[in-house]
């Protein structure tokens, strides 16, 4: 069974840094692209991240490029997000996601992955 767990939320000021990891068990972390999304209250789930399984293709939603960065360690079996340059509109809970099978493409849709974490929120201060 896939068990996906998020860690490093918390409060921090606009402008500034925080690092969100996400650890797996269950399956061949390597096999499978990793996303990250995030949803606010009364929001669906947004696009943020998301890497393939050897980590050499990323893919960033247009609100966070330039500023979060995905990556991946498989032999610990455990996606990044950093996430520089906080703006209060980052506010949300995000979450990490295993993509439901294996595939070349990488892609943004919420329903191409299968296992999610429980997030963990992530406060931006003005």
């Amino acid at each position: 069974q896939v068990q996906l767990a998020e860690s490093g939320g918390g409060l921090a000021q606009a402008g500034g840094s925080l690092r969100l990891a996400c650890a797996a068990s269950g399956r061949t972390f390597s096999n499978y692209h990793m996303g990250w999304f995030r949803q606010t209250s009364g929001q669906g789930r947004e696009f943020v991240a998301a890497i393939t399984g050897s980590g050499g293709r990323t893919k960033y939603a247009d609100s966070v490029a330039g500023r979060f960065t995905v990556s991946r360690d498989n032999a610990n079996k455990t996606a990044y997000l950093q996430m520089n340059s906080l703006k209060p509109e980052d506010t949300a809970v995000y979450y990490c996601a295993s993509r439901s099978s294996v595939s070349i493409y990488i892609t943004t849709d919420v329903s191409s992955y299968g296992y999610w974490g429980p997030g963990t929120q992530v406060t931006v201060s003005s």
